[in-house]
């Protein structure tokens, strides 16, 4: 680790300069120097000066697969600029502490403690002490450290804020202790686990994955505890479209029962035919037995199940043309997937208050903006929450506009993808430490 006095003499000389170029958006750079060295000077007045580390975990965005990585199926994930940034250093003690930018409290979790605490599920703490324990549990060193966090990860936005701080811990821990040396995939597992045992929240493993190992992924999780990790290396700067969200402003809140009800339907229509799992079933099966697959899971589950089947094959081959670097097929089955979700999935309006529908008026929003140009789809979870979509650069400016009318400043987010290599931020000569 070097001085703070470095960093902030390399940032300040514009040493970084060709670094944020590549993390952030050309649009940024200012304002992300200024964001790395007010890091440091709170860093530096709580600690005061000596050695840090600077470490990174991103957001992510669900490029395809919707609903699909929880019945063994395929999905396609990018890493994004979005991300939790922080400025860490051993204390030599058994104690972690962080302070984040924007929260008052200060975390604190004694690493000889790592058990599940009743009262903690839900918070932050629960995360940073549920990271820890499975990195321990997996023959890691943890060790007490300091950190410093300013999260650029939009909460509720569709774009795994939890996931990311979960990587981030997770990898100061491998930075610090274990000379960077803990995989992509055993930093996904200890967030996942972390948000399972710990935070109490039941989720699958594609945000952790997809913030963990970055660029663009088509991710298989026919086994998945070993999830198949494919690189898809593509461009979407030169493409004249830009990767867009826009957080609708819904609320998650009390949609629990919907996002349960997608994979328990899902698993009682394969069980109908014979499968514990969705993964491997055939559109011909489910028509052949169609009877069968409603009378166990309803209509819905029947057309869920559907869904599955076909999304899982689309997601496989939007990363077989984006890898060919077909831009206009890739488009099409965005759409395609969208459709799918609207009509089949149903994960765009919620039972619990279907008078309140911003993704489908999100969705129809830009239907009748693009006017058959680029592609949209429901990102994520659904009910509530985020659109994605592909709007040509030269109508981007128009589009933001527009939206922001209807869902306000700021909800209009265009995404840059993180790219692999960029998990730490070194100085020229600067070794591992």
């Amino acid at each position: 680790m070097l001085e703070i006095s470095a960093y902030v003499e390399a940032l300040l000389r514009g040493e970084l300069d060709p670094v944020l170029a590549k993390l952030y958006r050309p649009e940024e750079k200012a304002d992300q120097r200024t964001r790395y060295l007010n890091l440091l000077s709170r860093f530096e007045l709580w600690l005061g000066s000596g050695p840090v580390a600077l470490i990174l975990a991103p957001g992510r965005t669900e490029l395809g697969g919707n609903h699909t990585d929880h019945n063994l199926g395929v999905v396609m994930a990018a890493a994004v600029h979005f991300d939790c940034l922080a400025a860490a250093r051993p204390n030599d003690g058994s104690v972690v502490r962080v302070r984040s930018r924007g929260f008052d409290e200060e975390i604190r979790v004694d690493l000889d403690d790592l058990a599940p605490r009743p009262g903690e599920e839900g918070s932050p703490t629960a995360l940073v002490r549920g990271v820890a324990a499975a990195l321990a549990a997996n023959g890691r060193r943890i060790a007490g450290f300091d950190a410093q966090v300013d999260g650029r990860v939009p909460m509720g936005a569709g774009l795994s804020s939890s996931a990311a701080f979960e990587v981030l811990v997770g990898r100061i821990f491998s930075e610090l202790f274990n000379e960077g040396q803990c995989t992509s995939l055993e930093l996904a597992m200890a967030g996942r686990s972390a948000e399972n045992v710990h935070f109490g929240k039941p989720c699958g493993l594609m945000d952790q994955l997809s913030c963990a190992a970055q660029g663009i992924l088509s991710i298989d999780f026919a086994n998945p505890s070993e999830p198949v990790m494919t690189r898809v290396d593509f461009d979407f700067e030169g493409t004249g479209y830009r990767l867009t969200v826009v957080d609708t402003g819904g609320s998650h809140a009390d949609l629990t029962p919907d996002y349960a009800a997608i994979p328990a339907e899902m698993r009682r229509a394969a069980r109908a035919l014979g499968q514990e799992y969705a993964r491997g079933l055939t559109v011909d099966a489910v028509l052949s037995h169609i009877d069968r697959v409603r009378e166990a899971a309803g209509d819905r589950g029947a057309l869920r199940l559907i869904h599955f089947i076909e999304e899982t094959s689309r997601a496989a081959e939007q990363a077989r043309v984006l890898s060919r670097g077909r831009m206009a097929p890739f488009l099409d089955l965005v759409r395609r997937s969208g459709d799918s979700s609207w009509r089949l999935l149903q994960n765009c309006i919620s039972a619990v208050d279907p008078l309140s529908q911003p993704i489908p008026l999100a969705l129809t929003l830009t239907e009748r903006f693009l006017r058959g140009m680029g592609a949209y789809r429901i990102q994520g979870g659904g009910f509530a929450g985020t659109i994605q979509a592909y709007v040509p650069e030269k109508r981007f400016a128009a589009y933001t506009v527009f939206m922001e009318e209807v869902f306000g400043p700021g909800s209009v987010m265009s995404l840059k993808v993180r790219r692999p290599g960029f998990e730490r931020i070194r100085l020229e000569g600067e070794g591992r430490t």
